[in-house]
């Protein structure tokens, strides 16, 4: 093996790249061996597991290792002489799936301004554990399998609830689904083919980009602005592209904490009509929402719009309850592609999820949630502005801030030193429709408190 020197000029990461690539080059390892492990390569040359996180992340990139999942990195087969053999995904198995489940939801890191959760105290835990204890109380037999479409009074309780967001629609019209995640890849599954236009937000909701470059979608970025999306470009690239669907995030997107207007989501189903694509519209943020905005399902019933959202980010991310609301007919393909994926989702989570919304204290909690976030989001704002951070928007609502500093030109970098201080971040080329190196973060403001993220803060200021 090579030898590291911490002395050089040289980056780190820069020479265990070049130091793996002539390896390889010369022989010296050969198609389908094992590298080291991050953690042993680390250890033996005395060096941040970060750094090599970074240098196998470019290694992959540059076609030399590939990565299996369970097994570790080995060497990529190589074509001509001088030439090195790159699987089209082979950026994408790394940077989007192992990426995301060792660094980005590594729930080792004890502080999380780049998670998309919140944190334990904020969550409605004493209204699941009144559920629970009425669940078992109750003494329910619990054998066999729940309702295919799920637990009918959840449903009806979710019918319900659209009414009162101006969706009309019936209780068959609901699917419930084990997080809202399950939702988005059967809506993906039943709608995408390999080979397939799908139109995304850009930058976009990351598990869902993952997933549909799974599924061997072509993506198309959607720009998000302050204020919504980028009409303009939005309709010159279907016009360019022709997606057959497009999957968005109207309200409180996910990672910009930007909202649409009306009058742009009245815009968005005329290009949907004209041009004859599905929308798929996450509305996961609809309850922590402090105004009545429309949504595209409200102003389309379902028509041409499959309408996504989840009890997860306000009851626990541990109850995977979510649900999609679509019309019969393509409602009970759904639910034939979820039977046939799963069974059935679990009645008993269902159930815990149908108590905590039914308990007198809900309608406390949201409105307490909601004003817990608007107070972290001016206070979040206030110091990141001080810290010499851009902000994409100030939403003043929701989960997210979405910045960048003009010190950062690729915030996994910057993601790689917060980790070794204990800090989860959320680098912005895990939001890219084409992952490239990006600049920006998304903040978490409900996490962004801690003082070890103050600090970090306080110290990229001071680096300024």
């Amino acid at each position: 093996m090579f030898v590291i020197d911490p002395k050089s000029s040289t980056p780190l990461v820069t020479q265990i790249v070049g130091g793996f690539r002539l390896m390889v080059e010369d022989g010296s390892l050969r198609a389908g061996a094992k590298a080291p492990s991050i953690r042993q390569f680390a250890h033996a040359n005395g060096v941040s597991v970060y750094t090599v996180v970074d240098a196998y992340d470019r290694l992959v990139a540059l076609g030399y290792l590939q990565s299996q999942a369970h097994s570790g990195f080995f060497v990529r087969s190589r074509g001509a002489p001088g030439t090195i053999a790159v699987d089209a995904g082979a950026q994408y198995s790394f940077d989007s799936m192992w990426y995301l489940s060792r660094i980005f939801e590594n729930r080792k890191l004890h502080n999380k301004p780049g998670c998309g959760w919140l944190p334990g105290d904020w969550l409605f835990g004493e209204g699941i554990k009144r559920s629970q204890r009425a669940l078992l109380a109750a003494d329910v037999d619990m054998g066999g399998y729940g309702e295919p479409k799920g637990y009918l009074p959840l449903r009806q309780l979710v019918r319900d609830n659209l009414a009162a967001r101006e969706i009309v629609l019936s209780a068959d019209q609901v699917l419930l689904t084990q997080g809202s995640s399950q939702a988005m890849d059967l809506a993906a599954r039943n709608l995408v083919r390999p080979g397939d236009t799908v139109l995304v937000d850009e930058p976009g909701y990351a598990n869902l980009l993952f997933s549909l470059r799974f599924l061997g979608a072509k993506l198309i970025g959607a720009p998000r602005t302050p204020n919504g999306y980028d009409l303009d470009v939005l309709e010159e690239r279907i016009i360019a592209h022709r997606p057959k669907v497009f999957f968005t995030q109207p309200r409180l997107q996910s990672p910009t904490g930007s909202t649409a207007s009306l009058a742009q989501l009245h815009r968005v189903l005329q290009l949907a009509e004209k041009y004859d694509f599905v929308v798929v519209e996450n509305d996961i943020y609809a309850d922590l929402d402090p105004q009545a905005h429309p949504s595209l399902a409200s102003l389309d019933q379902l028509k041409r719009v499959i309408y996504i959202g989840s009890f997860s980010k306000t009851i626990s991310p541990n109850i995977r309850v979510g649900f999609l609301a679509a019309g019969s007919v393509l409602l009970d393909e759904l639910a034939r592609l979820k039977m046939l994926s799963g069974l059935t989702s679990s009645e008993f989570t269902e159930r815990l999820a149908y108590g905590a919304l039914i308990d007198g204290r809900w309608r406390k909690h949201i409105k307490t949630l909601k004003d817990r976030l608007a107070r972290a989001q001016q206070l979040l704002a206030t110091q990141l502005l001080a810290a010499g951070f851009e902000l994409f928007c100030e939403p003043k609502a929701g989960m997210f801030l979405w910045a960048r500093h003009p010190l950062v030109q690729n915030a996994a970098e910057l993601a790689y030193k917060a980790a070794e201080q204990d800090i989860l971040l959320g680098p912005g080329h895990l939001f890219s429709v084409d992952l490239e190196p990006s600049p920006w973060l998304r903040f978490n403001v409900a996490w962004a408190q801690d003082e070890a993220v103050q600090r970090f803060l306080v110290e990229l200021k001071d680096a300024g």
